[in-house]
């Protein structure tokens, strides 16, 4: 099974050591795909309300007192009062209602929410979300959320106690199901200023898309740090206008060396940068193996024994021999290195324990980085 998930692994890694082998212009991304715009994003909104309708599945008020009182309250703002009323309905549950609210929302846009139970309810299928307000970090109510809930699972039992469950029942969505009420003030046409924020912080990276703007528009970009962008709109441009002309300019991203190891699945991916000293390198296999073979022993007859199983075990130890060692020289690029590891036809979780031994030996020229 290692030498075939070897030469299924080999084909991946030389293709992988090709692409990295293309030019910088084959590698440019565009800055919309590697920075984001401060301040241009997603808000978290959180809700407390009731889904109605459910068929017995709901929660047991006498095991969820704030499903009861959420109950209580909400009838009585419609003119009904159950107070002190022995109410034992298992057609309702709490739930917690959460959303994101996208960057320039305006009020009367839909929205998603997702819904989760927060008591002893078996399902939310066939529920009806009733209306609950969204709220943001800052406590003010940012929209409010109505609607079916859908959950996509499937749940059912027996007379006999059996049951099978397909997904999580007790958590749904709701395909906009809130409409917005408020904005959330982020004005960006009245902002002189703006920074791009890269996602996977470099110097260089970060220099070359300065570059790349100021070489379309003159003295509109500075590189602050590794990670921040500063931008400043041309005056006849509005900062969106200068941001939608800007964002489709092509970089060459660059990335330090490093080595991502996945010792669970045995997955290895390296970056075009990987380089390695000059080192020597060797790998066999050690096999044992036990066999259990238990033998039953009887006893003469007349001499009143009892029968007993008697433990039997074989060991052997198989160690895999003729492998060379070989020399991989230094500056050696990532094809080479890969072509060099697979030259040696070791299966990939052998590779792992291959480049930690190099990496150890301080030969490996990159950070690795174990998940």
């Amino acid at each position: 099974m290692s030498k075939r998930l070897a030469v299924l692994f080999a084909p991946v890694l030389i293709g992988l050591a090709a692409l990295t082998g293309a030019t910088a212009a084959d590698a440019q991304s565009r800055i919309k795909d590697i920075a984001s715009i401060e301040g241009v994003r997603s808000n978290q909104l959180v809700g407390y309300g009731l889904v109605v309708g459910l068929n017995g599945t709901g929660d047991s008020l006498r095991n969820c007192p704030f499903t009861r009182q959420s109950l209580e309250g909400m009838t009585e703002r419609l003119g009904v009062n159950i107070r002190g009323a022995n109410a034992n309905s298992k057609n309702m549950a709490a739930i917690m209602v959460t959303a994101e609210l996208p960057p320039f929302s305006t009020p009367g846009s839909r929205i998603d929410v997702a819904v989760s139970s927060m008591c002893d309810a078996k399902s939310l299928l066939g529920g009806t979300l009733l209306v609950t307000s969204l709220q943001g970090a800052d406590g003010e109510v940012y929209a409010v959320a109505q609607g079916s809930v859908q959950t996509g699972a499937v749940s059912g039992g027996g007379a006999s106690g059996s049951s099978v469950t397909r997904g999580v029942p007790t958590a749904g969505r709701i395909a906009s199901g809130a409409t917005v009420e408020r904005e959330t003030g982020f004005n960006l046409d009245s902002m002189p200023e703006v920074r791009l924020t890269l996602r996977n912080p470099d110097f260089t990276t970060a220099q070359r898309i300065a570059a790349a703007i100021n070489q379309s528009f003159p003295q509109s970009a500075l590189a602050e740090n590794g990670s921040v962008v500063a931008l400043r709109a041309p005056a006849q441009l509005g900062m969106a206008g200068f941001i939608s002309r800007l964002e489709n300019i092509p970089v060459a991203v660059d990335a330090p060396a490093k080595v991502i190891i996945d010792e669970v699945n045995g997955v290895i991916v390296m970056g075009e940068a990987v380089r390695i000293s000059t080192v020597a390198i060797a790998q066999g296999n050690l096999t044992i193996s036990v066999q259990e073979n238990p033998q039953v022993s009887q006893p003469a007859p007349f001499s009143q024994g009892q029968t007993a199983v008697v433990p039997s075990s074989t060991v052997n130890v198989e160690e895999e021999l003729g492998r060379e060692m070989r020399i991989v020289n230094g500056s050696t690029s990532l094809s080479t290195l890969v072509n060099g590891l697979n030259a040696l036809g070791v299966s990939p979780r052998d590779m792992i324990s291959i480049l930690q031994a190099i990496k150890s030996a301080g030969a490996l020229q990159a950070e690795i980085e174990v998940m």
